[in-house]
C-alpha cells in the first residue's frame, strides 16, 4: 500500500482568541534577552585572527598514501632539498601522501608560540593513520611565511580493507596535529590609535550599540558613542591612556541586554523552526488538518474461454479510499507572542514541517512581524 499524506494549512484573519490547554506557567518569558558582558557580543577593532594555508607531506602511511604524479613530485622535491636526486620511477611507494595544511593564527600569538594545524588529503589516499607530517611552511594572503608546522597527525576516523570486504570509520582522510605549527612571524595588532578603542558588534544593530555606549558612560563618563550598528568608539578614561590593556578587561565585563531584530529561521531540510523571542504576530486563524489518501492495489488474473484463442492476462484493480482527519481552527490575537504562538501550535498538534508551512502562510498572509529566513 501506498499513502499520501497531505498537509492543509488555513490562514484567516480573525479577532478572538482560543488557546489549547498547554501549560507553561513554570517557564518565564517576561525577558526576551539576558543581560551579557560587553566582552561577548564584541570584537575590538585591530585584534584579528589570520587564515595561513600550505601543502604537506605525510610520511609513515601503511600503504593508504597516494600513488598519483603529485606525491611522485613532491617527494623528489623534498629529497632534492637533502641532496638526493630521484628518477620519477624509482619512487613506488604508497606510504606517502600530499595533503593541504590550514590553521588560524589567533590575535596576539608571539613568535615561538604553538597553534593548532588542520590536514587533509590532496590525492587518492584512503587513510592518514599513523602519518608523520613533514616540516612545512604555512603562509598567509601576503605570501609570507608565518609558521611551520610538523608533528604526528591525530586522525578521528579508521579504515580496513580485506580482501572482499571494507570497512570506514568517520573520515580517516583528514586530521589534525595539536599544537604542530611554530609561529614564526608576528602578526602586528594595533587596537589603540590616538588614544581610542573601538568595539566591533558581531550582531550590528543599532540598540545593542547605543546601549553598550550607555553602559560605559555611565561607568567612565561620557566617553563613548555609537558611530553606526556594528561600532563603538570609545576615548580612553585619563587613568587607563597608559594601561588600555586594563580598560578592555573592566568594560569588557560590563553587563548589558541587548537587542535584536524579530526573525524565525526554518530550515526545511531537517525540519528544524526556531522563533526569535520579541517575533509578534498579528491577528489571524489557523486551520491544520491532515489528509490521507490510501491506495490499494489488487491484481486479478483473468482466464479466456476454452477454445477462443485468448490468452491469460492479468488486470490490477485499484481501490482507494480518503480518510481527512478533523482539523482545528485556532484564533491568536493581535500583538500575539512566542509564547502564544508555540500553545497556538501545540495545541492543535502540529509537527515541526507543518509548523513551517503554518508560519510561511502567516508571513504570507501579512501578520508575521518579523523576518522569515529559510536556510
Amino acid at each position: 500500500m501506498r499513502k499520501i499524506l497531505c498537509a492543509v494549512v488555513l490562514v484567516i484573519f480573525a479577532q478572538a482568541a482560543v488557546f489549547g490547554a498547554v501549560n507553561l506557567q513554570d517557564m518565564d518569558f517576561s525577558r526576551v534577552n539576558p543581560s551579557v558582558r560587553i566582552k561577548d557580543i564584541t570584537e575590538v577593532e585591530g585584534a584579528r585572527s589570520n587564515q595561513l594555508t600550505g601543502i604537506g607531506l605525510v610520511t609513515g602511511l601503511n600503504g593508504t598514501g597516494d600513488n598519483s604524479q603529485m606525491a611522485v613530485q613532491m617527494m623528489r622535491n623534498m629529497m632534492r632539498n637533502f641532496g638526493v636526486t630521484l628518477d620519477a620511477r624509482s619512487v613506488r611507494t604508497r606510504n606517502i601522501a600530499v595533503v593541504s595544511l590550514t590553521a588560524t593564527l589567533p590575535p596576539y600569538v608571539r613568535n615561538g608560540q604553538n597553534i593548532d594545524v588542520n590536514v587533509s588529503t590532496m590525492g587518492n589516499a584512503s587513510s592518514l593513520q599513523g602519518g608523520m607530517l613533514i616540516q612545512s611552511p604555512l603562509r598567509a594572503a601576503d605570501g609570507k611565511v608565518y609558521a611551520v608546522a610538523q608533528g604526528p597527525v591525530i586522525v578521528g576516523g579508521s579504515s580496513a580493507q580485506g580482501a572482499g570486504a571494507s570497512r570506514t570509520q568517520n573520515i580517516p582522510t583528514a586530521g589534525r596535529v595539536p599544537g604542530g605549527a611554530i609561529v614564526e612571524r608576528e602578526v602586528p595588532t594595533d587596537w589603540t590609535m590616538g588614544g581610542q578603542v573601538a568595539f566591533l558588534l558581531r550582531d550590528p544593530d543599532f540598540t545593542t550599540a547605543q546601549r553598550i555606549a550607555d553602559a560605559i558612560n555611565r561607568v567612565y563618563g561620557v566617553v563613548a558613542y555609537a558611530s553606526d550598528a556594528g561600532r563603538v568608539d570609545v576615548n580612553l578614561p585619563g587613568p587607563y591612556l597608559q594601561a588600555p590593556a586594563a580598560f578592555l578587561a573592566n568594560a569588557g565585563n560590563i553587563e548589558i541586554e541587548p537587542d535584536t531584530t524579530a526573525k524565525v529561521a526554518v530550515n526545511e531540510r531537517s525540519g528544524t523552526v526556531v522563533l526569535g523571542g520579541n517575533v509578534k504576530i498579528s491577528s489571524v486563524g489557523v486551520a491544520h488538518g491532515n489528509l490521507t489518501v490510501t491506495i490499494g492495489e489488487a491484481p486479478t488474473i483473468v482466464q479466456p474461454e476454452s477454445m477462443s484463442g485468448g490468452v491469460t492476462a492479468v488486470e490490477n484493480r485499484t481501490d482507494i479510499t480518503a480518510d481527512e482527519d478533523g482539523g482545528s481552527l485556532i484564533a491568536m490575537p493581535a500583538t500575539t507572542t512566542v509564547r502564544d504562538l508555540v500553545r497556538v501550535l501545540n495545541s492543535v498538534g502540529a509537527k515541526p514541517r507543518d509548523i513551517i508551512e503554518i508560519l510561511q502562510a502567516i508571513s504570507k498572509a501579512g501578520a508575521l512581524h518579523g523576518e522569515l529566513v529559510t536556510m
